[in-house]
């Protein structure tokens, strides 16, 4: 992070949050009326920031929303989240992901495949065409999307020579499968370059699109979301799950979750937390991300590189599903044998080229027919969970009903551990 850039911007921009922001001025209310420097200011509680962010009654917008976007950021049918951009915030949101964008592999002249969701207020579709608008390298798009049926793309991908697909692992690896099954001819394919996001890509699905797409590279498009901003950028220097800081306009941070200090070392692993130096109507002020990482490069490095190593506790992340432990624990409330003492935790795993969750809970005494009635309400409550399933491109959900004591804590605190990644392990 430039040190210029951070005192020139940041005192202003927790200035402006506490005046306008009726949580953050709550929130802040007891600090110093000056802040010169991020460690003064709490991180977040994700639950209470996105408490306050609410359609009707919201404390945590700084104006009316009177222009730019709305986008869906996860939660359940009843409880959804969103993120609110005003046009000025969400073109410095783009323009700035458009130019790490451009060091990321893409050359002057690809035809890039857009194979994104769109509609229902997700935006990823939306963000990388606008990305690719503004991007440095001259591209020509092909806006597909990602339900489009498999034939469709690659009728699309095939016709039109697209050198660059983007989309999420899932997509990618439904399109393999299609390829394969039709009996598809790689050289009838141009593609040169797999642009993804949304999802990590593990060892079993690159050998596969390798083996489909030969001499294909395959890189992330870059590291952002939709509530979160700006995170990263991957330039051909990063391997995988590789990325570096966008200096001038978010703040990256790794916590260490038992005291709470930012981690300086290379190498030591904690939470991912950000601070969007440039977004004005949704403030985001050392915003948990959901993502554990360590450093790479030596602190001061500009463009300092990171490592991300799964998901921390704020949240599940299956394909391209979120699930919200305070999302499950309200459909486990709905059960009365699940009522009271009895706990859970959340297990992502990745079998046979998908990822999968194991819901584990603490229950040995309750009835295991509960399981199918407990997974289909997590359907219900989480219909993207249902649609990708029945498409095949993840696992459907496992339930184990254990002791409480099986449940896994960390050792350093006691504390129950709420998400488990085992995809890294």
């Amino acid at each position: 992070m430039s040190m210029e850039i951070s005192r020139e911007i940041l005192p202003s921009l927790i200035a402006f949050a506490r005046k306008n922001s009726p949580f953050y001025g709550d929130l802040y209310r007891a600090l110093p009326e000056t802040i010169h420097a991020i460690e003064q200011l709490p991180v977040l509680s994700q639950q209470a920031f996105w408490e306050a962010n609410r359609l009707e009654g919201g404390q945590l917008l700084t104006g009316a929303m009177h222009d730019g976007i709305v986008l869906k950021s996860g939660g359940t049918t009843g409880n959804p989240k969103f993120s609110v951009f005003s046009r000025t915030d969400w073109n410095v949101f783009v323009t700035a992901f458009s130019r790490g964008l451009a060091l990321g592999g893409l050359q002057d002249g690809d035809r890039v495949a857009n194979l994104f969701y769109v509609g229902e207020l997700y935006g990823s579709f939306l963000f990388t065409h606008k990305a690719l608008e503004e991007c440095p390298k001259r591209v020509m798009q092909l806006p597909i999307a990602g339900a489009t049926t498999p034939d469709d793309v690659y009728r699309f991908i095939t016709e039109f020579k697209a050198t660059v697909l983007a989309g999420v692992p899932t997509t990618m690896m439904s399109l393999v499968d299609h390829i394969d099954k039709v009996g598809g001819d790689p050289a009838a394919s141009a593609v040169r370059l797999i642009l993804f996001a949304g999802e990590a890509m593990y060892p079993d699905q690159r050998a596969r699109l390798e083996a489909c797409f030969p001499g294909v590279e395959i890189r992330s498009i870059g590291y952002a979301s939709t509530d979160a901003g700006l995170l990263g950028f991957a330039d051909l220097s990063c391997g995988p799950n590789e990325f570096r800081c966008y200096d001038d306009d978010a703040l990256f941070e790794i916590i260490d979750e038992e005291t709470g200090s930012p981690i300086v070392a290379p190498g030591i692993e904690g939470l991912a937390v950000v601070t969007a130096l440039r977004r004005h109507l949704m403030p985001i002020l050392r915003y948990p991300v959901g993502d554990r990482a360590r450093w790479v490069d030596a602190h001061g490095t500009a463009h300092r590189k990171f490592l991300l190593r799964g998901r921390s506790d704020e949240s599940a992340r299956v394909g391209p599903v979120t699930l919200y432990p305070e999302d499950v624990r309200s459909v486990l409330a709905s059960f009365p044998a699940c009522q009271g003492a009895c706990d859970f935790q959340l297990l992502t795993i990745h079998r046979d080229g998908k990822d999968g969750l194991i819901l584990r809970i603490g229950n040995r005494n309750a009835d295991p027919a509960l399981s199918a009635q407990i997974i289909a309400a997590i359907y219900e409550h989480r219909p993207m969970y249902g649609q990708l399933l029945a498409q095949g491109k993840i696992l459907p959900i496992d339930i184990e009903w254990v002791d409480a004591t099986a449940l896994e804590i960390n050792p350093r605190s006691g504390k129950l551990k709420r998400v488990i990644d085992r995809r890294f392990a």
